[in-house]
């Protein structure tokens, strides 16, 4: 194993090699935590077999807002351990745990077999799979911004957002897969689901290999002290609204374009399921090849102008978009809709994770970054699909798209009046130190 010190003077070689081995790790752990959204059109009704299609889909997704509550937990367990002891040990002991958690959804029997200790089980998996996914996002976040160069770093820190993405499309392809060669309707339903669990915890078994020969990142090996406490983080107040402010309205957004579009495409807009999956994996494809480039961009002109875009186009727009996916009844309509909103979702996701590295020292940055960014998205990012789902049944679906909106609005607010990371941030302030 390599040393877990960084080495001084990395080349841009190395820098890369680590980049790409930390990310594709953090694929492996949003793959992992997606594939439950993505499959859960087929195994509700084996967790829940009572109720309408609506009724089932409210079940699975208030589990899925249980596993964002204990992302906080989990970012500021992996987060202290990051600041503490380092972001190579957070980010192999984060991707096991997730490992574990994917193993017992594909091995837990379903409602007919065990009656309720099945949706238990599968809430504790799911409190695992969040307890993981709360440290992976701030460590992660934390080792790309501190690897990148200071020049390039919204280009490289982006690519945490094409993993993010890139484990959300490998579980709409393996669903597709799944689909459409390997197995019958039938069979997807009563057993094929199980499929991508064992598939995602067999790559967090080799992401959990690759991780443990990550460098050490410099700005952690040059820290003056390791304290990564929350007494720590409460003496960067300001810091802490501005990640909770800049989150609200763009984590709120991102997953009603991602992880809930497939079952608004299905459960609203009247799309079969197979053609909702296509719909969405292929607007995810593009999504994924937006981030690059809008972080370049942010490189160029500065990461505020890049959020205030998304602010007002998001505000804007956002009702609009919804309605016309609502109505839409032609695939390639309904394609170029969610690739426009993902498109504006790009000027927040693409960036928001450099910015927050760039606003903490060194010392408090994994957990500055992953706590309060878990404490919004549990608020407003996991609760998402079941609010519009909730809305829905009671016959009030629009006002979603408004309570969107005015998310975004006040996001936008953060973003008018914060002040450029990429020349002010404390990154390079804790390198010059």
């Amino acid at each position: 194993m390599q040393n877990a010190n960084a080495q001084p003077g990395l080349s841009l070689a190395e820098r890369i090699k680590a980049i790409l081995v930390g990310s594709s790790g953090n694929l492996v752990e949003w793959y992992d935590f997606y594939v439950y959204a993505a499959f859960s059109l087929y195994f509700a009704k084996a967790f829940f077999p009572e109720g309408n299609q609506t009724a089932q889909l409210l079940n699975t997704a208030a589990i899925f807002a249980v596993g964002f509550l204990m992302r906080p937990i989990g970012a500021w367990l992996f987060g202290r351990m990051a600041d503490r002891h380092g972001r190579r040990v957070s980010l192999t002991a984060s991707v096991l745990l997730m490992c574990f958690g994917s193993a017992l959804i594909a091995v837990t029997p379903v409602y007919a077999t065990i009656g309720v200790a099945a949706p238990i089980l599968l809430l504790l998996a799911r409190m695992i799979q969040g307890l993981s996914l709360g440290g992976e996002y701030g460590t992660s976040a934390t080792y790309l911004s501190e690897m990148a160069t200071a020049r390039h770093r919204g280009f490289y820190s982006s690519f945490q957002y094409v993993t993010l993405i890139g484990g959300q499309l490998t579980a709409m392809l393996v669903l597709i897969l799944l689909q459409k060669v390997v197995l019958t309707p039938a069979e997807l339903d009563a057993w094929g689901w199980r499929i991508p669990f064992a598939i995602g915890a067999c790559l967090a078994l080799i992401a959990f290999v690759m991780r443990r020969d990550l460098y050490e990142t410099e700005s952690f090996v040059r820290a003056k002290h390791h304290e990564g406490s929350i007494a720590e983080l409460l003496r960067h107040p300001r810091e802490v609204l501005i990640v909770i402010g800049l989150t609200m309205g763009g984590t709120l957004a991102f997953y009603t374009y991602t992880t809930y579009m497939q079952k608004f495409l299905a459960n609203t807009a009247g799309f079969s399921k197979d053609t909702a999956t296509l719909i969405s994996a292929s607007a995810l494809f593009v999504y994924m090849i937006l981030q690059p480039i809008v972080g370049a961009v942010s490189d160029v002109v500065g990461r505020r102008p890049v959020l205030v875009t998304f602010g007002v186009l998001g505000a804007l727009t956002t009702v609009p978009i919804l309605t016309a996916i609502e109505r839409v009844r032609d695939p390639w309509e309904a394609f170029l809709l969610v690739i426009a909103g993902l498109a504006i979702v790009s000027c927040y996701t693409a960036i928001n994770a450099v910015v927050k590295a760039e606003l903490f020292p060194t010392s408090i940055r994994a957990l500055g970054v992953g706590l309060p960014y878990a404490l919004t998205v549990a608020a407003f990012g996991g609760t998402a699909e079941w609010i519009a789902l909730w809305l829905k049944q009671a016959g009030h679906e629009t006002y979603f798209y408004w309570y969107v909106s005015a998310c975004i609005a006040v996001s936008l607010i953060v973003y008018a009046t914060m002040r450029d990371t990429r020349d002010n941030s404390a990154i390079d302030r804790s390198a010059a130190d």
